[in-house]
């Protein structure tokens, strides 16, 4: 197995790595909105906070050799489901059909603080 690594995406902030990669299925890490550069979370409004968890994930596929078409199953964590909709309309900026599977379920709590985390698994074509 391969680790994947990026260096534009937060660093971990416990004892995991960024991705595995197997037999050309990666497996990432879920991102929050935390911002590499200054190790702030982004929360001024949902939006900034959704756009730059976007912004981790396209960086660490993006150095990996993927991109979003290459996403086959995400997994969205909501600390408030009335968020659902916003989330979802953002969201559904970034993919195209045919659209990866994906499950959303509430959550009591994310680290830092978070009101939204998602994690990609992507195929390598």
């Amino acid at each position: 197995m391969k680790v994947l690594e990026s260096s534009r995406t937060p660093e971990a902030i416990g004892p995991y790595v960024l991705g595995r990669e197997l037999n050309g299925v990666c497996y990432f890490s879920g991102q929050i909105a935390l911002d590499r550069q200054t190790n702030q979370m982004k929360q001024d409004s949902l939006e900034e906070e959704v756009k730059q968890v976007f912004y981790n994930i396209e960086c660490m596929l993006a150095d990996n050799g993927l991109g979003f078409a290459n996403v086959i199953k995400t997994t969205v964590f909501l600390v408030d489901m009335a968020d659902f909709q916003a989330v979802n309309s953002i969201y559904s900026s970034y993919f195209q059909a045919p659209f990866p599977a994906r499950s959303c379920v509430a959550v009591k709590g994310l680290p830092k603080g978070a009101r939204v985390e998602i994690e990609v698994i992507a195929g390598r074509s």
